[in-house]
């Protein structure tokens, strides 16, 4: 198993995105921290883990709080006495029109989707340091330690209603590559991923009316919504000796909208 013995931190990691993650993490024989305020659904992960025998530990978070924060890498070294990956996945999105959205839910969102994701890269990435030192210092020829940032491909795209969510996940792409290249020398790799629309509960729920579905599929070319597995199976590839070499890179999972200069009419998708 590519991470047995290895840590894993996951931020809103009890649903969605983030709960592939851990499933697919733990499937792999990582120690998983499942890290988010959802207390219910995180404890009944962690049990889930636990009872496919896996080793899993549920931190009820806020990840942009410093202090929790800082209580979070306690109760993660306190259980498995150190930290190789973290995925910094917690998100949220408020969509209104531009002119009339309001100053405190557009700090809301970069509050959420960036500033957790600067706190939580530091406090561990300062403590991965230590590791490394403690170890011999860095070494680069393998998987080594990785952070994984879930950016989203509206760091590109955008549209005048999802301002706040845009901006926060161009910003998170930058501070992926400014953190690749300051951790760099410590053999510590950061990498983002950016999915395209994926079948989260949120997305199943807006996609139930047929008009919406196929909005979305007239900007997807592969004709359909990603999965959270898939997006769980480019965080490990990403956390692994596959991705050695690989820092500061952003990796797109949006079924080919990047690439399409037209909508695709409902034949092309059938």
């Amino acid at each position: 198993m590519r991470f047995e013995g290895k840590v894993v931190i996951i931020t809103g990691a009890a649903q969605g995105i983030g709960r592939a993650c851990v499933r697919r993490f733990a499937r792999e024989g990582a120690f998983v921290v499942i890290a988010d305020l959802d207390e219910a659904p995180g404890k009944e992960l962690e049990e889930e883990i636990k009872s496919a025998g896996g080793a899993a530990l549920y931190v009820h978070v806020d990840a942009a709080e410093r202090l929790d924060v800082h209580n979070m890498l306690a109760a993660t070294l306190d259980a498995y006495e150190r930290v190789d990956v973290l995925v910094n996945n917690v998100g949220i999105d408020m969509v209104g029109d531009f002119l009339e959205f309001e100053e405190a839910d557009f700090d809301r969102v970069l509050r959420v989707n960036l500033k957790s994701a600067f706190l939580c890269s530091q406090a561990v990435a300062r403590h991965m340091v230590d590791q490394i030192e403690s170890e011999g210092g860095a070494r680069h020829d393998e998987a080594g330690y990785a952070i994984i940032n879930m950016s989203s491909v509206s760091a590109i795209t955008a549209s005048g209603n999802n301002v706040a969510y845009a901006t926060s996940k161009a910003g998170l792409n930058q501070l992926t590559r400014a953190m690749a290249i300051a951790l760099a020398p410590h053999g510590i790799r950061v990498n983002a991923i950016a999915p395209g629309k994926i079948s989260t509960d949120a997305v199943k729920k807006a996609t139930v009316d047929l008009e919406t579905r196929e909005a979305i599929l007239t900007r997807t070319p592969l004709g359909r919504v990603g999965s959270p597995d898939e997006i769980a199976s480019i965080a490990a590839f990403l956390a692994s000796e596959d991705a050695a070499y690989m820092t500061g890179q952003c990796l797109y999972a949006e079924g080919g909208r990047l690439a399409l200069n037209y909508t695709m009419n409902k034949s092309a998708k059938d």
